[in-house]
């Protein structure tokens, strides 16, 4: 230890997180080659070349993977007793990213913005567009937290369950529909409107159909949940949306929501982040507050029994 330079442990926890020389430069705000330097030093030091090329990216090497299990948790211990002492959230000027929908946010934002202006007012909170790819999204660092269905599992990141999202079936309130019950033949010869982030024009409700020899019409497809809201009103269009999405139209009376006539299994929502942000305190402080305000809004997730 006396003859190992601590910073390097520090630049090699990082390229170890990113699995990327370049990013760990970026999270660092130091230069490309002063981390190919770094890494040249370590190799000497160390003596094991520590990281292959593979392909674009870098893979580490056996030894690489050991000494990583045995200093990260250590550093994470030091780097969030140091931190914890200075933080504010009063004080907090960062800008942090979260990968969402549009439906997610029309719930979360206004919350989340009330709490933020009373006790972090300098922090910026920038949506991006949640691209259905919510592992790529924080491995590559274009998001600091992803907030919607998150599939897969990777040993940098972190996951933590939310809700789960029930769906319902949404139509006019003049919808010839609206009046009777949802039978399944009456959702199948139904006009359909389909919410897809990715523009494929088949959903998991459809998924479910051809299971069972049957389909449906998709009449009109839309790329946000806020278009669908807008034109599901003045038209006789049928759409199955998450609850969270709709309850707020339902309850004004712009929608009427009915029981799907198929059983649809509720989609989990979680939060989900990487290692690199695990500890930094001002994000486990924004994690805190969503899971508050999540815990304080369960009406906001359950829809009711008594359907029209």
């Amino acid at each position: 230890m006396a003859r190992t330079d601590l910073n390097l442990l520090v630049i090699f926890d990082c390229i170890m997180q990113e699995q990327s020389v370049s990013a760990a430069a970026r999270q660092l705000a130091m230069t490309q080659p002063a981390v190919s330097n770094a890494v040249s030093r370590m190799r000497h030091q160390w003596r094991d070349p520590l990281f292959i090329k593979d392909g674009r990216g870098i893979r580490p090497t056996p030894a690489a993977e050991r000494l990583w299990a045995q200093i990260h948790q250590p550093l994470e211990v030091i780097s969030s007793a140091l931190n914890e002492q200075d933080f504010d959230p009063a004080s907090a000027s960062d800008t942090l990213r979260i990968a969402m929908t549009d439906g997610t946010a029309a719930f979360l934002w206004p919350r989340l913005r009330a709490r933020t202006e009373q006790l972090a007012p300098l922090l910026n909170l920038h949506a991006v567009p949640f691209r259905g790819d919510g592992m790529t999204q924080l491995l590559e660092a274009d998001a600091d937290l992803v907030f919607d269905y998150f599939a897969g599992s990777h040993r940098q990141v972190h996951q933590q369950r939310m809700f789960h999202n029930h769906f319902v079936c949404v139509m006019s309130a003049s919808h010839a529909l609206a009046q009777q019950p949802l039978t399944e033949e009456a959702f199948l010869q139904a006009e359909h409107l389909l919410v897809s982030l990715s523009g494929d024009a088949r959903g998991q409700v459809d998924t479910q159909l051809a299971a069972r020899g049957q389909n449906r019409r998709i009449a009109m497809t839309v790329n946000s949940f806020a278009s669908a809201l807008m034109l599901l009103p003045t038209t006789q269009l049928l759409c199955t949306l998450p609850w969270p999405v709709v309850a707020a139209t339902v309850r004004s009376g712009q929608l009427v929501a009915k029981q799907p006539p198929l059983a649809i299994p509720p989609v989990p929502i979680s939060m989900a982040w990487h290692q690199r942000n695990h500890q930094r305190p001002l994000q486990r402080w924004l994690r805190a507050q969503l899971q508050e305000i999540v815990d304080l809004h369960p009406e906001q997730f359950i829809p009711p029994q008594n359907f029209s």
